[in-house]
C-alpha cells in the first residue's frame, strides 16, 4: 500500500515537473532576454525624459524601441536605397580590423541559423565524454576543417555536446570518427532526452537500426 502510493506520488510529482519545467525555462529566457533588449535604450531613454522634466521611469520603453528600430532596420533593407545604404555601412566595418573579425562572425552564425534546415544536426552518436567509460550523447554537426584532418592525421566530425537544462550551451568536440559510436535516434529524441535529463526515453527499434551488426566502441 505504501509503495504504490509512493509510486503514484513520484509519477504525480514527474508529471508535473515535465509540465512546469519547459514553462520555467520559456518565462526565464524571456525575461533575460526582455532585460537585456530594455537596457539597450531604457536608460537613455529615461534619463531624456528626466532632463526634459518628466520624473518617471517607462518599463520596456527601451526594449519597445529597439524592437521598432529592429523593424525600421528591416524594411529599410527591403528597398534599394536601403540596401545600398547598408552595403556602404558593411564596407566601412570591414575597414575596421577588430571590428571586422566580430562582425563577420557573427554574421555568418546568424546567417547559418536563419539559412539552417529543421536541424543543424546531421545525427545522434555516443561519444566517451568527459572520460573513459562514461558516455554522453552527441549531435554531429559537420566533417572537421580540412586543415584539422591533414594535421591530425585522423577523419575527424564536428561534435556538439549539450548541457541540461539549457541545451543552447555545451562543448565543442572535434573527435575521429572510429571514437564515436553512431545512433538510430533521431534528432528531436535525443534533445527530449538530453532535455529531459534522461527521464522521456525514445522508444527503441532493433529493425532500424544503422549498425549493421554487433559494433563496440573503437571498432
Amino acid at each position: 500500500m505504501v509503495k504504490t502510493l509512493k509510486h503514484k506520488l513520484r509519477n504525480i510529482f514527474i508529471t508535473g515537473l515535465l509540465v512546469t519545467l519547459p514553462i520555467m525555462v520559456t518565462y526565464f529566457f524571456i525575461r533575460v532576454l526582455f532585460r537585456m533588449i530594455d537596457s539597450l535604450l531604457g536608460p537613455t531613454v529615461n534619463k531624456a525624459l528626466s532632463a526634459a522634466g518628466l520624473h518617471f521611469i517607462m518599463p520596456g520603453i527601451g526594449f519597445i524601441l529597439t524592437i521598432l528600430i529592429i523593424f525600421g532596420v528591416g524594411l529599410a533593407s527591403t528597398n534599394v536605397i536601403g540596401r545600398r545604404l547598408f552595403g556602404r555601412f558593411e564596407k566601412f566595418l570591414d575597414r575596421i580590423p577588430l571590428v571586422k573579425s566580430i562582425y563577420s562572425g557573427a554574421k555568418q552564425v546568424v546567417h547559418t541559423i536563419a539559412t539552417a534546415n529543421k536541424s543543424a544536426f546531421s545525427r545522434v552518436i555516443l561519444v566517451e565524454f568527459p572520460r573513459k567509460g562514461l558516455y554522453t550523447i552527441g549531435f554531429v554537426t559537420s566533417e572537421a576543417y580540412d586543415e584539422i584532418q591533414e594535421v591530425t592525421g585522423e577523419d575527424v566530425v564536428n561534435v556538439f555536446i549539450a548541457t541540461v537544462p539549457n541545451p543552447t550551451t555545451g562543448f565543442f568536440l572535434m573527435i575521429p570518427k572510429r571514437d564515436i559510436i553512431p545512433l538510430n535516434m533521431s534528432i528531436e529524441d535525443g534533445i527530449k532526452l538530453i532535455m529531459s535529463g534522461g527521464i522521456v526515453v525514445p522508444t527503441y527499434n532493433n529493425k532500424n537500426s544503422i549498425l549493421t551488426g554487433p559494433q563496440k566502441h573503437g571498432a
